[in-house]
């Protein structure tokens, strides 16, 4: 698991082609703009940052998808942790825009080329 400062698309790349999939599980905190990669289910690196600190309502799960970087394709909203009426959040999207602009910023912030 790695907690993101900046990291490239290669670096996704490779990181999904040692999972076997296409895709790299992360989760953000919208609040601390953190962002967490590289686990084999987002309910770990959910975990991870509520260890560190993080508050349970601020975190959110993504897909990160390095083929289709730089189009509205690279980042999917979709996760298990994600679901949580108590937040108006029924689905395991995120239904907040912005809530999701959040995300894509500080994604942009930390994922580069």
């Amino acid at each position: 698991m790695i907690l993101v400062e900046t990291i490239t698309v290669d670096e996704l790349r490779a990181m999904a082609e040692r999972m076997f999939e296409p895709l790299v599980k992360g989760v953000v905190d919208v609040a601390e703009r953190v962002l967490v990669v590289d686990a084999e289910l987002h309910a770990d690196e959910e975990y991870f940052l509520l260890e560190e600190g993080s508050e349970q309502e601020n975190l959110w799960g993504i897909n990160l998808w390095p083929e289709f970087a730089g189009t509205d394709k690279f980042i999917e909203f979709d996760s298990m942790i994600n679901i949580r009426p108590s937040q108006n959040n029924r689905s395991r999207g995120v239904e907040d825009p912005a809530i999701r602009e959040t995300i894509r910023q500080i994604v942009t912030e930390k994922v580069n080329g």
